[in-house]
């Protein structure tokens, strides 16, 4: 077991492949022992999600999630940024299972919105709270775009064996960008929505298309997914 106190990711060396668990509790205060206790006596379940991305070698730093494609792992380049643990990474004490993805439809206008639905179920002996995450991927857009961006999350707290179903409303402005002109633009085209427990764990993936013309936004935009929980 490994326990890291600092205040920025590090290069981890060997102890990514021979650590049993490591805990990333940067710097907790001056409560942060108790709280460190409790996690690794397992008297409390841990939730928490990376803010950011964990190195896997020192010369890929510094290095975001939200890179475009050349700051990926490429023949253009001999560093590898791919991260030991990416963003939005996370364990407990229980396991998860992701299913049943639903689309209600698979077009939307570039002022309209798309609907999922998904399935999650704790599988494990001890109650857990899972995190969904949701990111966006653009494969063609008129301004370079990172290869993925989050765009929406839920805490799902779930007792053993208990399962929960989650409803996804992602409008088209999650798509919108700063274009050329300076202004906030959505474009039509085709989209990835990417469920996942973090940047580098995509479980469940829709792929959506957005019609008709470019649009600008306004100060009305809607910039997040929403969610909602059903028993």
């Amino acid at each position: 077991m490994t326990v890291l106190l600092a205040g920025r990711p590090y290069a981890l060396g060997r102890a990514t492949a021979e650590s049993a668990a490591i805990v990333q509790s940067f710097f907790p205060g001056v409560a942060g022992t108790r709280a460190i206790a409790g996690v690794l006596s397992g008297r409390t379940a841990p939730s928490g999600r990376l803010p950011v991305s964990v190195p896997r070698g020192p010369g890929s730093q510094p290095t975001t999630y939200l890179g475009a494609r050349l700051a990926q792992a490429s023949e253009v380049s001999n560093i590898d940024p791919t991260p030991a643990f990416g963003f939005g990474h996370g364990l407990t004490y229980t396991t998860f299972a992701w299913s049943d993805l639903a689309v209600d439809t698979h077009e939307a206008a570039t002022d309209g919105e798309f609907g999922l639905a998904l399935t999650v179920r704790n599988t494990g002996d001890r109650a857990g709270t899972e995190v969904v995450q949701l990111y966006l991927h653009d494969p063609v857009a008129s301004v370079v775009q990172p290869v993925q961006r989050l765009v929406g999350y839920a805490r799902v707290p779930l007792e053993p064996g208990e399962s929960r179903r989650l409803r996804v409303t992602v409008p088209a402005d999650v798509a919108s960008f700063t274009g050329r002109d300076g202004r906030r633009v959505v474009e039509p085209g085709d989209l990835e929505l990417r469920l996942a427990a973090s940047s580098t764990d995509a479980r469940l993936t829709a792929k959506v298309t957005l019609t008709g013309p470019e649009r600008h936004l306004d100060h009305t935009r809607r910039l997040h997914a929403a969610f909602t929980q059903e028993a």
